[in-house]
């Protein structure tokens, strides 16, 4: 009879030992422990640019009816209002929505000024200070063709 060598293991010793697998599952514990939540907070950060770069455009449409009319738009005090004075002629198929999908709170009743707000993450108005924010549940509002408050620095 022939009898053929393994070389380095034993016949009885196939595969990983439950050691070696509890280390690995350890290791892929930690990082995605420390991973997620990064990824979390870089998902709502974008989320808050989104919005921002959305609000720029809205204020930018509102901008051009002002220019076309000598005036912001008169009695405006809702999403509805506004979406139905710029659409289609001063942006086209502009959003519903920020992009915690809350409704913009709009504001514009008087023709002299106006105001388009996100109220963040929580969905929840949260007072207008104005200025810097470091919160993804602080509002954040385009007034006047600038940012009256908004995020800056880390969130939380």
């Amino acid at each position: 009879m022939c009898t053929a060598r393994r070389s380095g293991r034993r016949g009885n010793e196939a595969g990983f030992t439950l050691i070696e697998l509890l280390i690995v599952v350890a290791i892929i514990g930690i990082i995605a422990a420390v991973a997620v939540p990064n990824l979390l907070n870089a998902v709502d950060k974008a989320k808050q640019k989104r919005t921002m770069a959305d609000m720029r455009t809205i204020g930018a449409a509102v901008e051009a009816y002002a220019t076309d009319n000598a005036l912001y738009p008169v009695g405006v005090a809702n999403w509805a209002g506004l979406k139905a004075v710029i659409n289609p002629h001063f942006m086209k198929a502009p959003p519903d929505a920020d992009a915690w999908a809350n409704t913009w709170d709009v504001d514009s009743v008087t023709g002299v000024d106006y105001s388009v707000a996100s109220v963040g993450k929580d969905g929840i108005p949260s007072a207008r200070s104005g200025g810097q924010t470091n919160s993804f549940d602080s509002d954040i509002v385009f007034s006047n063709g600038h940012f009256f408050q908004w995020p800056e620095g880390p969130q939380s």
